[in-house]
């Protein structure tokens, strides 16, 4: 708490979505009622803003639409028609339906369905994990982003934080990499600002010309996929013109021969033809980035979400060996920096309560797992959903929804509103909200641990996800210590006080201030010390790792798949699967790139439904480049089916140069029944992984684009 008298508190808290920035926020209170939500402004990331999505977190409490109490079905799954019961009802409930399907079909019959609406360490992405593992469920894999970028990274440099983005105002040459900052990371922008007003250039690089390359001195268009090839024609260029950093090639990284024979596969010549981007611009690009320290690179998540997408970041991630940029304050690459953050997983997901062979279904292929198109033994039986929307947010939505419509799924939703998921549950939990709730938030975007303290009393009959499986334990008879837990002694067991990073953090220091920063090295391998096998930067990497390889921060204990592909140690490109290049036939009745755009007034799902955000964010579109239009009679704001084999959505067309030609943009995260013909993008996106880390393969799908009769 900040301070505090009779009528009125501030009190410290934390944002709890699923965003790089994880700001640390004020929530001043009167009376009990929360009225005020502000960044804080002493803490040095966040700077005493929060985006436009958060500032009015207030709209979100309070909301006339916020579930409040628990809920049965009594009309068709999917009408929406729910009727108020007692929390022990619906525990009862679930706890029967439960037994039952173990006793028909075997635990894992019942599966988990969650993901980051809440990013804490208390209430987020592993908060249920104890209770399922106990349960014998079936495990939920979940990688729908940073698994393949996070595979590619650690096979170069292993589990770094690499530049911290506090450093970025010392850079001279900045580039994002598939990074729509602006959108999705607004907080690293005052640092990129201060560092162009001391001279450094900004690049972008995207297929789409974002709000954050239209700022940028230089917006570089690639075609969707192919970042790989264009790093490695950097690369080509670099090498073969001696731009490299002979001594810090020399010292700290290992396969630099190997690697220039690799890069000389990829003249700039041929590289025009693969990305789309002339031959000049390629070279200008290699020399500037090479010869202009400090330089970092700040790659996205976007760039995973393609076939190639691993091989791609990792051909990225050595760009900043190659020319020494690790050197420097302010040099390197920022990924996720969550890596030195010292979290202890066991004690929230409980791996030793997994038995040996446990069934894993990716959630990524949800409406496979759930239609019987997997024709998984035992078929799933129930379904509960937390921290997440599958309908919205997950592939191929039709069979989603076909797979929640059957009669003989039971299905549990913990939600905050009536989401089109929760639209098919038959109960429906009550969720607090971040300022209802205790927690610690780590942060995939900086280096500080950032305190949530409740501000107020829960609304209703809500109740945070901690107190949730507490009562689903107790219901089910599981006695075992680790859900007696309070929250507060989770906050205690979850991260390792003792850790080097935290020597100078207790929680007597958060309760202070809010926040704390975590004791990293500011210029982290300028003598080389990357946590690799090698101690160095691997150009080719020691890494032994194949197409089902997970990081084992994803897998959470549960065994290894059977072996996949190999992957090759090398960087290399590999086409889109829905390509010219890889199916002709397939790409000359769909021969549009789809691509899906986080919109700025949403996060993932979240927002989309409140009526100030709707507003701002406006009824969603597909943008469509004027080359592509005017060959389909298409003309701005008429509606158009965007369509492929796996399905089709409806919405009007924004006719732009933003995006290249062969390419479509819409956006994610809209609400299905608050949308166009009543589906959205998800409907055209394929179940498929991207080259590693069983990544979601968002931005490989082949759409074609015509009027709505």
């Amino acid at each position: 708490m900040v301070s505090s008298t009779n009528e009125k508190s501030v009190v410290y808290g934390a944002c709890p979505h699923d965003c790089p920035d994880t700001c640390s926020m004020l929530v001043t209170v009167e009376k009990g009622r929360a009225v005020k939500v502000e960044g804080h402004p002493d803490h040095p990331y966040t700077r005493g803003t929060l985006c436009g999505k958060v500032s009015d977190y207030l709209d979100r409490v309070y909301s006339p639409d916020r579930i409040l109490y628990p809920m049965r079905r009594v009309g068709q799954k999917g009408s929406g028609q729910f009727e108020q019961i007692s929390w022990d009802a619906a525990l009862d409930e679930i706890a029967s339906r439960f037994k039952q399907i173990i006793n028909d079909y075997g635990s894992e019959a019942i599966m988990p369905s969650s993901y980051l609406g809440h990013e804490g360490l208390l209430n987020g992405l592993t908060v249920g994990d104890a209770f399922f593992n106990r349960l014998g469920s079936t495990i939920a894999e979940r990688t729908f982003c940073i698994s393949c970028t996070s595979t590619a990274y650690l096979m170069t440099y292993g589990p770094t934080h690499g530049t911290d983005p506090d450093t970025f105002s010392h850079s001279q040459y900045i580039i994002l990499w598939g990074c729509n900052a602006l959108s999705t990371n607004v907080h690293l922008w005052p640092f990129i600002q201060e560092a162009r007003k001391n001279g450094a250039k900004l690049v972008v690089i995207d297929p789409v010309r974002t709000r954050t390359a239209q700022q940028a001195d230089w917006h570089i268009p690639v075609r969707p996929g192919t970042d790989s090839a264009l790093a490695l024609g950097m690369m080509n260029v670099i090498i073969n013109e001696n731009l490299i950093d002979a001594d810090y090639v020399e010292k700290y990284t290992v396969g630099y021969e190997e690697l220039k024979q690799r890069v000389n596969e990829y003249p700039p010549e041929q590289v025009a033809e693969i990305t789309g981007i002339p031959v000049e611009d390629i070279v200008t690009l290699a020399r500037e980035y090479a010869i202009t320290q400090p330089s970092v690179i700040r790659i996205g998540v976007a760039l995973e979400k393609q076939a190639g997408g691993g091989q791609g970041v990792r051909a990225i991630c050595c760009l900043p060996g190659l020319v020494g940029a690790w050197r420097h304050l302010g040099g390197g690459m920022l990924q996720a920096p969550m890596w030195p953050f010292p979290i202890r997983g066991e004690v929230v997901h409980r791996p030793n309560f997994i038995k040996p062979g446990t069934r894993v279904v990716n959630q990524w292929q949800l409406g496979r797992a759930l239609t019987g198109e997997l024709a998984l033994d035992p078929p799933i039986k129930a379904l509960f959903v937390y921290n997440c929307n599958p309908v919205t947010q997950s592939a191929e939505q039709d069979k989603i929804v076909a797979g929640l419509a059957r009669e003989d799924l039971f299905t549990v939703v913990s939600e905050q509103f009536m989401t089109d998921t929760a639209d098919y549950a038959d109960i429906v939990l009550p969720s607090t909200t971040q300022i209802e709730n205790l927690d610690l938030m780590f942060s995939w975007g900086h280096t500080y641990v950032t305190l949530n303290v409740p501000a107020i009393a829960p609304l209703g009959e809500a109740i945070p996800n901690t107190e949730l499986f507490r009562r689903l334990a107790a219901r089910m008879g599981f006695d075992d210590e680790c859900f007696k837990l309070s929250d507060e002694e989770l906050a205690m067991e979850v991260l390792d006080w003792s850790a080097p990073v935290m020597q100078n953090m207790d929680m007597d220091l958060l309760k202070q201030q809010g926040y704390a920063k975590l004791d990293v090295n500011l210029v982290p391998h300028a003598e080389g010390n990357f946590p690799t096998p090698s101690g160095k930067c691997e150009f080719l990497s020691s890494m032994k790792v194949d197409s089902n390889y997970v990081v084992p921060v994803f897998r959470q204990g549960y065994e290894e798949y059977p072996p996949g592909e190999p992957i090759d140690p090398l960087p290399t490109y590999t086409p889109q699967r829905e390509s010219v290049q890889s199916n002709p036939e397939l790409a000359n009745r769909y021969p549009l790139s789809l691509l899906s755009a986080k919109p700025h007034q949403f996060i993932n799902s979240c927002f989309a439904n409140l009526p100030k955000h709707l507003k701002l964010q406006g009824e969603p579109k597909v943008i469509i480049n004027p080359e592509d239009a005017l060959k389909r009679g298409i003309v701005e704001g008429q509606i158009v089916k965007v369509f492929n084999d796996r399905g089709a959505f409806q919405v009007p067309a924004k006719v732009s140069d933003i995006t290249r030609p062969g390419v479509v943009v819409a956006p994610l995260g809209y609400w299905r029944k608050l949308s166009h013909a009543g589906n959205t993008i998800n409907a055209a996106t394929a179940a498929t992984f991207a080259d590693m880390g069983h990544a979601a393969a968002v931005g490989d799908s082949l759409v074609e684009v015509a009027l709505v009769s």
